[in-house]
């Protein structure tokens, strides 16, 4: 390890160069311990791994909990039905019980914006030293959701040499529910940061004008963005302005449980404008890859027949790729808190 120095992973806005190229490698690393027969490392042995998960989850549980345990870490898991939410314990009573109980690492999965950050602030202003990792809140961030969606097409890129300059001058489009997608958000984060320009495309309800500007500025609180020159973002809304000069493609979950309100008509319609198929892909010049951070709708979003097309689809790659790359930011944030306790 060299530069790295996060204690908590809140979102992506705040990663270098080097922060990407350091989990990739180490991720890639990792990726490979199977085939050579090593399935677990000593690496977190006596760490306790929490999943403090206020929301429904398969994919990024499960995986930070096979990380956690691929680094022979001890596991725990909450899950909001059944605790004492119901008798009115609060989210941050809740995290410090498992303070108490030992967690070294807090995965925090919640439905509201910026419950993983005001958990870390509190619990550093308490004097505690348990780190924070964001497995998703609200609108705002699933920064390793992001990850493991630059690994995948690093990797599909330059199979060899996963780094970030394999997404250099690449065009990735992304299709659908940007507004709702904190997935999105991760990702024009980290795509713009290894030099690619996005393409978003989806309607004017989903899709607001907005987000084109979305990396031009930090977030509030954070004074500077450490990338000096990013990649750009550009806005479309059909699939025939964005396919034919794409070199990945991504397709987005609708989210109705966040929609507030009704921003579509019918789903056959926003399927036969959006949805990517066999069909749809004819639009693009070359074969391109394409991604989904799932659940599929199937049907909707993406036929199921592209789908089970394991040729040019990487969604069960995608799956694949969240383990390592969630071993890699749990075995970085050990390394920090090793070097502070002078491990």
């Amino acid at each position: 390890m060299t530069g790295w120095s996060h204690h908590h992973v809140i979102d992506l806005s705040s990663f270098s160069l080097e922060d990407y190229r350091e989990v990739l490698s180490l991720a890639h690393r990792f990726k490979s311990l199977p085939s050579s027969g090593t399935r677990k490392l000593p690496a977190l042995q006596g760490r306790l791994v929490t999943t403090l998960f206020f929301e429904a989850s398969t994919r990024t549980r499960s995986s930070f909990e096979l990380a956690a345990r691929s680094l022979s870490a001890d596991v725990v898991n909450f899950t909001a039905s059944g605790s004492s939410l119901r008798k009115g314990e609060s989210v941050l009573d809740t995290a410090l019980t498992y303070v108490a109980m030992g967690a070294d690492v807090l995965v925090v999965r919640h439905s509201s914006t910026n419950v993983a950050a005001q958990l870390a602030s509190e619990l550093e202003k308490s004097g505690e030293t348990t780190a924070i990792l964001n497995g998703g809140d609200g609108l705002h961030s699933h920064p390793s959701q992001g990850l493991l969606d630059l690994y995948t097409l690093a990797n599909y890129f330059n199979p060899l040499n996963p780094e970030p300059e394999a997404l250099l001058g690449k065009k990735i489009a992304i299709i659908g529910d940007i507004l709702h997608s904190r997935v999105a958000r991760s990702n024009l984060w980290a795509l713009t940061a290894c030099g690619a320009d996005v393409l978003l495309c989806g309607p004017p309800s989903l899709l607001p004008k907005e987000f084109e500007n979305f990396v031009d500025a930090p977030p509030p609180g954070q004074e500077l963005d450490p990338i000096k020159k990013r990649g750009r973002i550009h806005i479309e809304r059909k699939l025939s302005e964005v396919l034919p000069y794409a070199d990945a493609v991504m397709t987005l979950r609708l989210q109705k449980e966040r929609m507030k309100e009704n921003l579509l008509s019918t789903l056959d319609r926003y399927h036969n404008d959006y949805g990517i198929t066999h069909q749809s892909l004819k639009l693009c010049q070359k074969s391109v890859p394409v991604l989904h951070p799932g659940p599929v709708n199937r049907g909707v979003e993406m036929s199921g027949e592209l789908l089970a097309d394991r040729s040019i689809c990487l969604v069960e790659e995608q799956v694949k790729n969240g383990i390592p790359i969630r071993m890699a930011l749990l075995y970085l944030i050990a390394a920090v808190e090793a070097k502070k306790a002078n491990i």
